[in-house]
């Protein structure tokens, strides 16, 4: 429910803060002052469209904020829950717009994006301006007021569930068709590759292998007579070695460190050097001893070896990429395979999911039918309450399997109407003139909305070309779903006026230079005045008063 709405500088109005009740509250004022000024300043902090042209002139910014009390609304709490911004009980939004057209929205004080704010306001208020009843006119529109009537949340959610996975399929199915042609020449030049690869079979890490090994069998003359050269120099030859000379220089340290200790590390690093020098021989003998010159080895590697580079060249990758590239072309040539194989079974996939499809949608429809006949009877009994004696309503519901098929199921949905006695039912926008269309699309409202959970309805002049005993009607209806909801009614009716728990009127004062519009709650003796003048126009008299008593009194 809403409890208070506090503008700023929002178009010709400079402060406004309404403290709201529950129960139908009526607003009024004189043409022009800006009766659904406030509404429009709700819908604003609810989400629509920023203009920077709703900025006060001489205001760098608009604020509007609203607070909400979540009491019966369990679906705006969950929503808040869900997004991480519940408070204790309530919820306040608050919309900035800058001079320059740019805005800022907050929940509970937190910045939220547009998108979210709208999503949030749907499950908050629910507002219905004076030309809704031209989106009566639309099968679209139709078929939402059934839904909304019917409550269909869990039922639409399975037919557009069940349709998800059909579109999905069919796209699948429509990809894979499309793309059949280029995937079997894709798939004949993959497995011929695939074949040359295979027949070469060269593992991961192989060419790096082989090259290595090439290398040393190109070399191998130059390794033996470096080897003998360098084993000469350590250890094996006659005359002086690098290990002979270590030896006596080890030999005369001994030597010194008995003269002078402080030559003990000297003496030490001498002996490492000389085991380093017999190790390095050790190594480089037995190195020696295994190297082996295989001329059949080598011719080996060397067509193994150009093989490879070759085939590297062929796909325009490196040697040593070779490898992976063969497995890359597997694994494509493997998911090739695999999409002519899920080719073959999507036919009966797709045919399931249509199937399964068509089942919840015949639920649907069948809820439907049951729920329009039961709208039908009450917007009837409604017509015949608002003038229309004759009038008679039905909802055509006709399901079609073989259409194409919708997220909201198989049915085509058409409001008929007769107000005429002996006149045929016929298609609403057909028969119904604009005062007729108007007062059933109020019926349907009206009754719609009992049902509705969004506590808070915004009725903005709907009650355009209703007069008379009509527009008692209308305002007895009203108040009486005030009784079960929070309803606000922005009306030139006094019939409809009178109706209100509470009554708000709307001003608009001018010094010359600027204008503000300005709104408050009546009490009893203005409220009186109020209803005199909306009776009588601006001479309020005796006859006038009476009048208005008498319809607080109703």
């Amino acid at each position: 429910m809403l409890t208070q709405l506090t503008v700023n500088n929002f178009a010709i109005v400079k402060f406004l803060e309404l403290d709201l009740q529950p129960g139908m509250t009526c607003i009024t004022g004189e043409t022009g002052a800006g009766k659904s000024i406030a509404i429009d300043a709700l819908g604003l902090c609810l989400g629509e469209r920023a203009e920077a042209a709703m900025v006060r002139p001489g205001s760098d910014k608009t604020e509007v904020s609203a607070r909400f009390l979540l009491d019966g609304n369990p679906l705006a709490r969950a929503w808040l829950a869900g997004n991480e911004l519940e408070s204790e009980g309530e919820c306040i939004v608050r919309r900035v717009v800058s001079a320059e057209g740019r805005s800022r929205s907050y929940v509970n004080g937190v910045p939220v994006p547009l998108t979210q704010l709208r999503n949030l306001g749907q499950l908050l208020v629910n507002v219905h301006g004076q030309h809704a009843h031209q989106l009566l006119l639309k099968p679209d529109y139709q078929l939402a007021l059934l839904d909304g009537y019917a409550g269909h949340h869990l039922l639409l959610a399975d037919v557009r569930q069940h349709y998800q996975q059909w579109r999905q399929l069919q796209n699948e199915l429509n990809r894979l068709k499309a793309e059949q042609q280029q995937r079997e020449a894709r798939r004949q030049l993959i497995e011929y590759q695939v074949q040359e690869l295979d027949e070469f079979a060269l593992q991961p890490g192989e060419f790096e292998a082989i090259e290595e090994e090439h290398q040393r069998l190109a070399n191998g003359t130059e390794l033996m007579q470096e080897c003998g050269f360098c084993l000469d120099l350590l250890h094996d030859n006659e005359e002086t070695t690098i290990a002979g000379l270590l030896q006596v220089a080890v030999d005369r340290a001994e030597g010194l460190v008995a003269m002078d200790a402080r030559l003990a590390p000297v003496l030490e690093m001498l002996n490492e050097s000389l085991i380093g020098v017999q190790e390095s021989h050790s190594e480089l003998r037995s190195y020696l001893d295994r190297l082996e010159l295989d001329p059949e080895r080598f011719n080996e590697l060397e067509a193994r070896l150009s093989k490879a580079i070759n085939l590297a060249r062929k796909h325009h990758v490196k040697p040593a990429e070779l490898a992976q590239f063969h497995q890359d072309l597997a694994s494509d040539l493997a998911r090739l395979h695999s999409d002519e194989e899920r080719l073959e079974g999507m036919e009966s996939e797709l045919a399931q999911a249509r199937t399964a499809f068509l089942q919840a949608a015949e639920a649907l429809s069948q809820s439907r039918q049951r729920y329009g006949a039961e709208l039908a009877t009450q917007v009837t009994a409604s017509m015949q309450e608002l003038s229309m004696a004759d009038g008679r309503f039905a909802i055509e519901i006709k399901p079609d399997a073989n259409a194409s098929l919708s997220p909201l199921g198989i049915d085509r949905v058409e409001f008929m109407v007769t107000t005429n006695p002996g006149q045929p039912m016929q298609p609403l926008g057909k028969v119904a003139s604009g005062g007729e269309l108007s007062r059933i699309s109020l019926a349907i409202v009206v009754i719609s909305a009992r049902k509705v959970a969004t506590p808070t309805l915004i009725f903005d002049e709907v009650d355009v070309g209703i007069s008379g005993p009509t527009a008692a009607v209308v305002g007895r209806l009203l108040r009486q779903l005030g009784e079960s909801t929070q309803v606000m009614v922005v009306t030139h009716l006094p019939q409809v006026a009178g109706n209100g728990h509470q009554h708000l009127v709307v001003s608009k004062h001018t010094d010359g230079k600027t204008t503000e519009t300005r709104m408050s709650a009546l009490d009893d003796r203005a409220r009186l005045n109020e209803l005199a003048r909306l009776l009588g126009g601006d001479q309020i008299t005796d006859n006038t008063l009476a009048n208005a008593r008498e319809l607080l009194q109703a």
